[in-house]
């Protein structure tokens, strides 16, 4: 069966019957990579949306885009922001903003996603990059934050590093779709970094991660390789092997006699 690009509806019809799959990628090449592995769902940034070749290699991966609130302004700005991204062919807007915000983009007929848990945009707010989640209180804060997005008029939140068993219980209660960074098999979609599972993440590699393939050590072994090239090069030109009459365009002797006559060599 031909592949089509889900709507909001085909997503929500989707709910309670199988994980899809979600990935955080920046290049047109992961785009096309994610195209052809089929993977349902992306987040990715606005400039790469708008890059006119997007649609060509991703035709029917899901695409969530958008900026975090401090970057993307008054909800005026988000809203703007939101129609002119939705004109470029987004199919979601994702809004780290307060619930007013989400709430006027949703009366607008823009298909929110919000995000609970470990947000990076306001981590201080539940004491710094750390699970939430973890005490009952929290737990219920967390559920409490996931109804009031749902009432808000969102259809999906990212939910961060949160146990399990909270995510589960919270997604099983709510018609909101839950794409699961962290917060285990129970939600509606598995979300990772593209640059994580390729293992292109220098240092730090997040707990929830799974690194699948070691492109960093390619990197480092391309970067020799361009190094030892350029260095060849100009080996090549201090020594004079560097142009060979292959790379050049000769003239025809009597053509050259002629314009050394003419300069009065």
């Amino acid at each position: 069966m031909t592949r089509k690009l889900p709507t909001v509806a085909d997503l929500k019809a989707g709910k309670g019957k199988g994980q899809k799959t979600m990935l955080h990628y920046r290049t047109l090449e992961q785009a096309a990579a994610a195209e052809a592995a089929g993977i349902d769902i992306a987040s990715i940034p606005p400039d790469l949306l708008t890059n006119p070749r997007y649609r060509e290699v991703a035709p029917t991966v899901f695409s969530m885009t958008g900026r975090a609130h401090p970057e993307a302004g008054t909800p005026d700005d988000y809203l703007r922001l939101a129609g002119q991204l939705l004109h470029a062919g987004a199919d979601a807007i994702y809004c780290s903003g307060s619930l007013q915000t989400v709430e006027m983009l949703a009366r607008e007929y823009v298909p929110v996603v919000g995000h609970v848990g470990l947000v990076p945009s306001r981590a201080t707010f539940t004491g710094g990059f750390r699970a939430v989640g973890k005490t009952a209180a929290s737990a219920l804060a967390l559920y409490e934050n996931c109804r009031r997005y749902q009432d808000a008029g969102a259809f999906a939140v990212e939910i961060e590093v949160v146990p399990p068993e909270v995510a589960t219980a919270i997604s099983a209660r709510l018609d909101l779709l839950l794409w699961s960074m962290g917060a285990g098999p129970g939600c509606d979609a598995q979300y990772l970094f593209a640059i994580d599972i390729l293992g292109e993440t220098r240092g730090h590699i997040p707990r929830h991660s799974k690194v699948y393939r070691n492109f960093a050590a390619e990197h480092d072994r391309l970067q020799a390789e361009r190094i030892a090239a350029f260095t060849e090069f100009r080996e090549d030109v201090a020594n004079g092997a560097f142009p060979e009459p292959q790379h050049l365009v000769m003239m025809d002797p009597a053509e050259h006699e002629a314009f050394l006559k003419g300069i009065g060599a």
